[in-house]
């Protein structure tokens, strides 16, 4: 499917993205597909979990702002379309094995240190794990580079997070956008 420059322009801001619903195209925000639990389609559930979970000791709130949507839908376009900071990092596409060898290596890694899978630690678990997984490998985690790993889950977290005109009006700074992106419908 090939979309227009404007197409592309109203689709790529982080606040709404095109999600496939009963076979239809929808526009919605990562949140909102989050909400009405559309399906994945790169990410597995126990990836979901990992990420979602990592996400919110990164950026608390930014699961329920729909992380894993946002990197399952990006993760999904062409690697021309994708908006997630892996692309400006220097890594070559496809993003998908990052992804997946980042999430299961955290979860090696609370296996290894706690007897469970990241996302099912408590709090004071998941947040030693990564804060430890921030400046180094944790025991048993592979590849790719912890440290770089959680760099750029923590950016996508920011993105679904921050990356909307009331992401960034959320944290008192007045939003001027060279290009103000279209409202959404109805609003």
């Amino acid at each position: 499917m090939t979309h227009s420059r404007r197409q592309f322009l109203r689709n790529s801001g982080i606040g709404l993205l095109s999600f496939y619903v009963g076979g239809c195209e929808v526009e919605m925000s990562p949140q909102e597909a989050r909400e009405r639990e559309v399906a994945f389609r790169s990410l597995t559930d126990a990836e979901v979990d990992t990420l979602e979970a990592l996400g919110d000791v990164l950026l608390p709130g930014s699961a329920e702002s729909g992380i894993a949507h946002f990197v399952d839908h990006q993760l999904a376009a062409t690697a021309q379309e994708q908006l997630l900071m892996i692309k400006y990092l220097g890594v070559e596409p496809p993003f998908l094995p990052f992804y997946r060898s980042g999430l299961a290596a955290l979860d090696v890694s609370a296996e290894a240190a706690h007897g469970a899978p990241f996302a099912g630690l408590g709090a004071a678990q998941r947040q030693a794990l990564v804060a430890q997984a921030t400046t180094e490998n944790p025991p048993g985690w592979e590849d790719p580079p912890a440290p770089f790993f959680c760099f750029v889950v923590r950016n996508d977290a920011i993105d679904v997070v921050y990356g909307t005109q009331e992401g960034v009006e959320s944290l008192g700074i007045p939003y001027m956008a060279h290009i103000v992106p279209p409202s959404r419908w109805g609003a």
